[in-house]
C-alpha cells in the first residue's frame, strides 16, 4: 500500500467587499435595533458585494492573497475547490469560473455546496486528494454572496450574513504536520430547518415563488443554534479524540463565526479558555462558507497561529451538515 502524504495549509488569504452595512443602518431598513442585534448575535456590521462583484471574483480576490502567501503561481495549481451556496450560475461551477479567471490552466475544479460548513468539507478533502498522491497543490477557497439570497424585509434573517471569501493552498508538508483528524457528519431530516425553498428542480424559479419569498433564505432560528451547539460540540471532541489529542492541547478554535452567543457555548461545553478561541463575526456577520477562512487568514496574518499549534475548525451548516478538522500548523 502507498504510503500517505502529509498535507496541510501552506497560505492563506481572505477578501471582504468595501461596503459595510452597520447596525444603525439596518435600523433604517427594518424594525430592529443596534442593542437587539449585538446582544443576541455579537454582529455589529457586514460587508455586502457591489453590483458587478459576483462571488467567483470574490473567490479570485482571496485567492491571489493565499497564492501570494503560498509563493506559488497559477500553472501551481492543480486542482480547485469552491465551498459555496451562492454560485455565480447553477451551471457552469463557481470553481471552474475561478480557473479560467486566474489561469490555472493545469486544474481540474469542482465547488462543493454543505452551507456553512463549506470551508472544513473543501479543506479536509484537498488534504486527502493530496495524502493519496493525486494532486500537489489545491486552492481552496470558501465564499458567499449571502446579500442576493436574504430577503432584506425579513428582520430574523437580514441582520446575520454578510459576503466575503477565505482561501487557502493546500499541499504537501513536513511529517507530523498539517492535518491530523477529521470529522465529517451530516443529517438530512433537519434539512427544512435552513434552507431556501424554491429555485432548484423540486419547486423550480416562478412569479410564484418570487412573491412568496420562497426564492429567499429561511432559517428556524432557535432550532438551528440548538442543534449548531450539540453538533459542533460532538464533531470537534471526536476528531481530537481521532487526532489522538487532548481538549487541553488545542491552540487555535477557529468556529463557523455565525452568532458570538453560539462559539461562546460551544467553546464552554468544549472547556476552552477564552483566548483560544477566535471570534470576529462583529466585524462580518455570518460569510457561511467563507466565515472560517477568513477568520483563519486573519490569525495567521495577526500571528496568533505558529509552528507546531493544534488549530481546529469546526463548521455546521445547512443540508444539515457539520464537521471538524484538526491542523497541526507547520
Amino acid at each position: 500500500m502507498k504510503e500517505m502524504t502529509p498535507s496541510g495549509i501552506l497560505g492563506t488569504g481572505h477578501y471582504v467587499p468595501e461596503k459595510i452595512i452597520t447596525n444603525f443602518d439596518l435600523e433604517k431598513m427594518v424594525e430592529t435595533s443596534d442593542e437587539w442585534i449585538r446582544t443576541r448575535t455579537g454582529i455589529k456590521c457586514r460587508h455586502i458585494s457591489s453590483e458587478n462583484e459576483n462571488t467567483s471574483d470574490l473567490c479570485v480576490k482571496a485567492a491571489k492573497k493565499a497564492m501570494e502567501a503560498a509563493k506559488i503561481t497559477a500553472s501551481d495549481i492543480d486542482f480547485i475547490i469552491v465551498a459555496t451556496i451562492t454560485p455565480d450560475y447553477i451551471t457552469p461551477s463557481t470553481a471552474c469560473l475561478v480557473q479560467d479567471k486566474l489561469g490555472c490552466k493545469n486544474a481540474g475544479a469542482m465547488d462543493i455546496s454543505v452551507g456553512c460548513t463549506g470551508y472544513v468539507y473543501a479543506c479536509t478533502v484537498a488534504s486527502n486528494m493530496v495524502s493519496t498522491g493525486m494532486y500537489k497543490k489545491i486552492l481552496v477557497v470558501g465564499a458567499e454572496t449571502l446579500s442576493r439570497i436574504v430577503n432584506w424585509h425579513d428582520r430574523t434573517t437580514c441582520i446575520l450574513f454578510g459576503d466575503g471569501a477565505g482561501a487557502a493552498i493546500v499541499g504537501e508538508v513536513s511529517e507530523g504536520y498539517g492535518l491530523l483528524s477529521a470529522e465529517l457528519g451530516s443529517d438530512g431530516s433537519l434539512g427544512n430547518i435552513l434552507c431556501i425553498p424554491a429555485g432548484g428542480t423540486a419547486k423550480p424559479a416562478s412569479h410564484e415563488t418570487i412573491d412568496s419569498g420562497d426564492m429567499f433564505l429561511h432559517m428556524s432560528g432557535s432550532e438551528v443554534f440548538k442543534a449548531a451547539v450539540r453538533h459542533m460540540e460532538f464533531t470537534t471532541l471526536k476528531a481530537v479524540e481521532k487526532a489522538g489529542l487532548k481538549k487541553e492541547d488545542i491552540n487555535m478554535f477557529i468556529a463557523h463565526q455565525a452568532n458570538n452567543r453560539i462559539i461562546q457555548a460551544v467553546a464552554k461545553k468544549i472547556g476552552l479558555e477564552s483566548e483560544k478561541v477566535l471570534v470576529n463575526v462583529d466585524k462580518y456577520g455570518n460569510t457561511s462558507a467563507a466565515s472560517i477562512g477568513i477568520a483563519l487568514d486573519e490569525a495567521v496574518k495577526a500571528g496568533k497561529v505558529k509552528k507546531g499549534d493544534i488549530v481546529v475548525f469546526t463548521g455546521f451548516g445547512a443540508g444539515l451538515t457539520w464537521g471538524c478538522a484538526i491542523f497541526k500548523w507547520n
